[in-house]
C-alpha cells in the first residue's frame, strides 16, 4: 500500500503548473494508511467493549474545535475563513486539514501535543511566518502541505520522519543552509513556483537529507543546481531558463531514472553530459531550443522514453540514439519524439530507429 502511494504522490507532483491540489481526494487515496495508524493507536490505547467506542465517538463531536468537522481522528477546518490554528484541537487527531483560510503565521504552541498527526494540509492561506518549534511534538508527521502561502523561506526544524513535503507557490527566494537536515525518510519534495534563482540555493541547502522525487520548477534558475540529494531519482526542472547543460550537472546523481528538463531555454548539451546516469529511463528536453540531438544518448542502456518535440533539431545521425558495433541496449526506446522540429523525416536514415520500438518513434514536421 505504500507503494501505491507513493506512486499516486508523484503522479500528483507531474500535474499541470498552478494546478490546485485537492485535498479531499488526496485524502481519499491515503485515508486507508492514516486510518491504519490510527486503528493501531486505538488498539494500543483502547481495551474497553464496543459501547465504550460509541462513547468515544460521542466524544468526538464534543472536543471538536468550533467551525470544524470532526470524524475518525480527522479534523476539518478547510473553507472557514479562520485567522489562527483553532484551540483544541484533539490530541488524538490523525489528519488536520486547515486550507482554504486566512491563516498568516503559526504560533509555537499552535499544535503543541498533536503528536499523532499524520497529515497537515495548510495550503491556500496567507502563511508568512512560522514559529521554529511550531512542529517540536509531531513526531509522527508524513504529509505537511504548505502550498499556496507567502512564506519566504523554507521553514526551520522540519519533522524528521516527513513522508512528502510541498511547498509551491510561496515567495520563497532563498534555500538556507541545512534547511532539510535530517529529513532522510522524505519520498517527494515540491518546491515549485518560488521566485528562486541559483544564487539562492545556498552550499549545504541539501546536505544530509534524502528525497526520491524532486522539483524545482516555474523557478528561476539559469543553470542545473548544484548538490542536490544524491538519493534522487526523478528530477525535474521544467519551465526555468537553463540555457545549456554541462558535464558536471548530473555526475552525483547515480541512481537518476527521470529527468524533466522541457520548457527552458537549453541551447547545447555538452558531450558526456549523461555518462554518469547509468540507470536513466527517461529523459524529456522538449520545447527548448537545441539544434541538434544531445551527444552520448547511444552510450545510455537503458534509456526508453527520450523527448526532444518543439526544439530546432535539423539533422538527426544515423548513430544518434542507437550504439554501434558490438555494444548493446539493454532496452529498446519505447518513446523517441521528434515532431514540430525542421528535420524532415525522410532526411533521417532509417536505420537511425533500429533500437526503437514499432510504435516508440513520433515524428512530424513542424506546422508552417
Amino acid at each position: 500500500m505504500r507503494l501505491f502511494l507513493l506512486m499516486f504522490l508523484l503522479l500528483l507532483c507531474h500535474g499541470k503548473p498552478h494546478q490546485p491540489i485537492d485535498v479531499q481526494n488526496a485524502v481519499t487515496d491515503t485515508n486507508d494508511v492514516m486510518m491504519q495508524d490510527a486503528w493501531n493507536w486505538r488498539m494500543n490505547t483502547h481495551d474497553d467493549d464496543d459501547d465504550d467506542d460509541d462513547d468515544d465517538d460521542d466524544n468526538d463531536l464534543i472536543d471538536c474545535p468550533k467551525d470544524c468537522e470532526c470524524s475518525l481522528r480527522v479534523v476539518r477546518c478547510a473553507d472557514k475563513a479562520l485567522g489562527r490554528v483553532p484551540k483544541k484541537i484533539p490530541k488524538d487527531t490523525v489528519m488536520l486539514d486547515l486550507q482554504n483560510n486566512y491563516i498568516a503565521e503559526i504560533g509555537e504552541d499552535d499544535f503543541k501535543g498533536l503528536s499523532n498527526i499524520y497529515a497537515l494540509f495548510l495550503l491556500n492561506n496567507v502563511l508568512t511566518k512560522i514559529h521554529p518549534k511550531a512542529f517540536r511534538d509531531m513526531t509522527k508527521l508524513k504529509l505537511l502541505y504548505l502550498s499556496y502561502n507567502m512564506l519566504p523561506e523554507i521553514p526551520a526544524n522540519l519533522p524528521k520522519g516527513l513522508f512528502e513535503l510541498r511547498i509551491s507557490d510561496n515567495n520563497i527566494n532563498r534555500i538556507q543552509k541545512d534547511a532539510f537536515k535530517g529529513l532522510m525518510s522524505l519520498q517527494v519534495l515540491e518546491i515549485t513556483a518560488n521566485p528562486l534563482a541559483n544564487s539562492g540555493i545556498e552550499l549545504g541547502a541539501f546536505d544530509n537529507m534524502a528525497t526520491l522525487f524532486l522539483r524545482i520548477a516555474e523557478a528561476k534558475l539559469t543553470a542545473v543546481p548544484k548538490d542536490l540529494p544524491t538519493s534522487v531519482l526523478d528530477l525535474n526542472l521544467d519551465y526555468n531558463k537553463i540555457a545549456k547543460v554541462e558535464v558536471e550537472d548530473f555526475y552525483r546523481y547515480k541512481k537518476l531514472q527521470r529527468l524533466g528538463l522541457e520548457f527552458n531555454s537549453i541551447k547545447s548539451v555538452e558531450n558526456g553530459s549523461f555518462a554518469s546516469l547509468p540507470n536513466i529511463r527517461e529523459i524529456r528536453l522538449d520545447n527548448n531550443r537545441l539544434r541538434r540531438v544531445p551527444p552520448g544518448l547511444s552510450s545510455l542502456k537503458y534509456l526508453q522514453v527520450l523527448l526532444l518535440h518543439a526544439n530546432k533539431i535539423s539533422f538527426v545521425g544515423a548513430d544518434d540514439f542507437c550504439p554501434t558495433g558490438e555494444s548493446a541496449k539493454k532496452m529498446d526506446y519505447t518513446g523517441i519524439s521528434l515532431f514540430a522540429n525542421p528535420v524532415r523525416h525522410w532526411q533521417i536514415p532509417p536505420v537511425t530507429f533500429r533500437c526503437v520500438s514499432s510504435r516508440g518513434l513520433h515524428m512530424g514536421n513542424r506546422r508552417k
